[in-house]
């Protein structure tokens, strides 16, 4: 048995005579290759085995189907485990660290979902009567007390599901703002940083706004004089990410938000990087009116996965009286929900979702805070900026910050250290999954060419930075060697599937499976 230079044992492709043989089944080891569900299942059979019924009467009015649906039939044991060798086949933030910048992907501790599963937050159901739910509505109304707590600002509505639906909160109660004070034809305009997210001009344009683009400065900051340059009456405010994209504090914030009141707009900071201040700076205090809260990025509900999600969007009492329906209010009764857009909430801009919003999410985000309290909070911003300039230094002897100086809670890399190696960007990402990791967020954001956005979180230890950095270093001194340009060229070698044709796939897409379709097990 030969040893690597960490005393480890070597596996055979760790040789360089070492040449893969194809297995009979095309699985290795344990890393099973799984078909389509199409190519697993049976089309003339069924997973189940029931009795014609007998003497029923079809009640859809003569829209009964006549042939079998074209679906693979499976049995619980094949479906189960297809979807169970799928789920292995995902990098997930259980398994390792997750760098996806500007994705804050934390740990969600258990015990969130614990109280999650409790009997009393999971099985109510949103058409209760309001007297039997009060628990859940008490709970919602402590949770909106810390995030108006957290932020200083004096409302929040509670009812987006996600950042670019708080966004669209937000973005509708200044478009309501505005109407109210006759201005709703003239302040057209909205101002978007070139470092803000991507969904921001996305959310402007949606709400019937023209967005004008304000570009960075030489520090990736938004550059104030430009910035001051494009005030004027038709503009409606500003989306401001803070800190910004490229992992940055905008320094003249406080300036900024002056500025586009003095000019009669509204101050939108985009919530998304919160997790970076948390219990450091409050946004009411910068002048912010409305900003919405990622309760996955900042207080730990699970993120992606197509939902749910939650996006609570504060309010600064300009914009408080617009915030749609439904919101939660006390009185000698007890708390129940405000719905009328003709009474109590007649300033309303009306109504985002059918009910109150994400429950499951309220109870895990309210569990993070409560569990951590006020230091607890702090301390969890301060260890994600701490984790994120240490990447940033260890990094830094083989590849190239963007920006001088320190960063918030991401470090960003330009892809300058490339430069002349015949490895691209994409070559290193796709190298990255051969040593077991996530590729970061690549190309964004757009002010920096080749973008490498690394966003550790304050869940990872010192060990496993040292280990995600250790495995960047040797691909970036593999890289600037110039004789492993091959490998990167054919990277990801190990994962269960190689890498695609980008271009063609993009160009002639394959969209639905048909029966001559090649295996996918092939690959």
């Amino acid at each position: 048995m030969t040893m690597n230079n960490q005393g480890r044992p070597t596996r055979p492709e760790d040789t360089a005579s070492y040449t893969p043989f194809p297995t009979h089944t095309g699985n290795r080891a344990l890393e099973i290759a799984e078909p389509l569900i199409f190519e697993v299942g049976d089309f003339e059979g069924t997973g189940v085995d029931l009795p014609k019924a007998e003497g029923i009467k079809p009640r859809i009015a003569g829209f009964d189907r006549q042939h079998a649906p074209h679906l693979p039939g499976l049995a619980e044991p094949e479906a189960m485990r297809h979807y169970v060798r799928l789920s292995q086949k995902n990098y997930a933030i259980d398994m390792g660290l997750f760098p996806l910048g500007s994705c804050t992907m934390k740990h969600n501790p258990r015990l969130n979902e614990k109280v999650a599963r409790l009997k009393g937050f999971a099985d109510i159901h949103p058409l209760q009567p309001q007297s039997t739910v009060q628990g859940a509505l008490e709970m919602i109304d402590i949770l909106a007390g810390w995030l108006k707590e957290l932020t200083g600002m004096p409302a929040v509505a509670m009812s987006p599901k996600a950042g670019a639906h708080g966004e669209l909160c937000g973005m509708m109660a200044i478009k309501a703002a505005l109407i109210a004070r006759g201005e709703g034809e003239t302040r057209t305009r909205v101002l978007a940083p070139e470092s803000a997210h991507g969904t921001n001009p996305a959310t402007a344009a949606q709400c019937g706004f023209t967005v004008d683009d304000i570009p960075a400065d030489e520090t990736g900051r938004v550059d104030l004089a430009a910035f001051k340059e494009k005030l004027g009456p038709d503009v409606a405010g500003i989306m401001v990410t803070n800190p910004n994209t490229c992992g940055l504090f905008e320094r003249d914030i406080r300036e900024i938000a002056d500025a586009v009141h003095e000019a009669g707009g509204y101050f939108y900071c985009d919530g998304a990087n919160f997790n970076a201040i948390m219990g450091k700076a409050r946004p009411g205090d910068l002048g912010v009116d409305a900003m919405h809260i990622n309760l996955h990025k900042t207080f730990s509900t699970p993120h992606g996965g197509g939902g749910p999600g939650s996006g609570p969007t504060v309010l600064a009492d300009s914009l408080a009286p617009y915030a749609p329906v439904p919101f939660i209010i006390q009185d000698e009764d007890g708390f129940r929900l405000v719905e009328d857009i003709e009474g109590e909430a007649k300033d309303a801009f009306g109504r985002l979702v059918a009910f109150q919003g994400q429950m499951g999410m309220y109870v895990r985000a309210l569990t993070y805070m409560l569990s951590h309290g006020k230091d607890g909070l702090k301390q969890a911003a301060e260890d994600a900026v701490l984790n994120a300039n240490y990447v940033l230094k260890r990094l830094s002897a083989e590849m190239t910050p963007a920006f001088d100086g320190t960063c918030m809670h991401e470090a960003l890399f330009s892809d300058d250290f490339l430069k002349d190696t015949g490895v691209g960007t994409l070559d290193f990402a796709k190298a990255m999954i051969d040593e077991g990791f996530h590729p970061m967020t690549m190309y964004f954001p757009l002010v920096v060419s080749g973008a490498m956005l690394i966003e550790p979180t304050e869940s990872e230890s010192k060990q496993g930075l040292d280990q995600f950095c250790d495995a960047l270093l040797g691909l970036a001194g593999d890289a600037k060697s110039g004789d492993q340009l091959e490998k990167f060229k054919a990277a990801p070698i190990y994962s269960p599937m190689r890498r695609l044709d980008e271009t063609q796939a993009a160009r002639n897409p394959v969209l639905k499976w048909t029966e001559d379709a090649p295996s996918m097990a092939a690959e």
